[in-house]
């Protein structure tokens, strides 16, 4: 079973919520994107979101903005990202989706790009860009290689529309709690319960909320009324502080753990 699949399926007979981590690939650099995948396994991580950088990622907010810059800057490529996977599937098999544009897959090749993600041991892909009307190609090979697409619902999303981007899905689905771009807020989105709810109407797969989250209050309030949560910039800011620091790893995985252990607590 596909990695993520098994996960969920793991948490859902455990009665446990799950903790999505997203991280920009190749911030300072790659060998600190491998050690960054031990350490958040390690801190009860259960699936690792890595983002692709890229040169226009126009669905982020400035923190993730200036990762994707620094992800380019140490010389990241989708080519050396994959065998950095590789080499992760050495220490952890903690599930592993790319958050990627769907530029840099079509410059591959839609298909080779595919196989050689999942050789690599990627469990799943969030092509941010691409339209699902657009993707009975993208998700052919998908589901060759097994792999898990995963799209994105928002705020903004009807509910006739919902029910088009979940039958597509697979592995989970990520309910981007607010309009706009990625960043941290003060507060969560007042409407979550109610567009999960939405959202539930249509699909049994797992519901993974983002944007925002950056304390354990906020962690356990958006995990009470979802399956998931998904964290990303309040960690890449928890890199950027420490990336000069030999144990950069180590203490961007202890703040994790904080939040971690808040939707994990009986």
């Amino acid at each position: 079973m596909n990695r993520i699949n098994q996960r969920f399926a793991d948490l859902r007979a455990a009665g446990q919520k799950g903790f999505v981590a997203y991280i920009g690939a190749g911030d300072p650099n790659l060998a600190a994107t491998e050690n960054l995948a031990v350490a958040l396994d390690a801190a009860g991580v259960d699936v690792l979101e890595l983002g692709v950088p890229f040169s226009d990622p126009l669905a982020d907010g400035l923190v993730n903005q200036l990762a994707a810059q620094r992800g380019l800057a140490s010389g990241t490529t989708p080519a050396k990202l994959l065998e950095t996977i590789a080499a992760i599937r050495k220490h952890s098999q903690i599930p592993i989706v790319l958050y990627i544009y769907y530029n840099l897959i079509h410059r591959r090749g839609l298909a080779e790009f595919i196989t050689a993600a999942a050789e690599a041991g990627v469990d799943g892909i969030l092509a941010l860009d691409l339209p699902p009307e657009e993707a009975d190609q993208y998700e052919a090979h998908m589901r060759e290689a097994e792999m898990c697409s995963i799209w994105l619902v928002a705020p903004t999303t009807p509910a006739d529309r919902v029910a088009t981007i979940t039958a597509r899905g697979s592995g989970f689905i990520y309910y981007i709690s607010r309009e706009g771009v990625t960043g941290m807020q003060s507060n969560v989105a007042a409407n979550l319960e109610q567009m999960t709810d939405v959202i539930r109407q249509h699909t049994e797969l797992p519901i993974a909320v983002g944007f925002g989250i950056s304390n354990p209050d906020q962690a356990r309030e958006v995990a009470a009324c979802s399956d998931a949560i998904v964290v990303g910039s309040a960690i890449v800011n928890q890199i950027a502080e420490h990336s000069a620091k030999p144990d950069m790893p180590e203490r961007v995985g202890a703040f994790v753990k904080t939040l971690v252990d808040a939707i994990k607590e009986k």
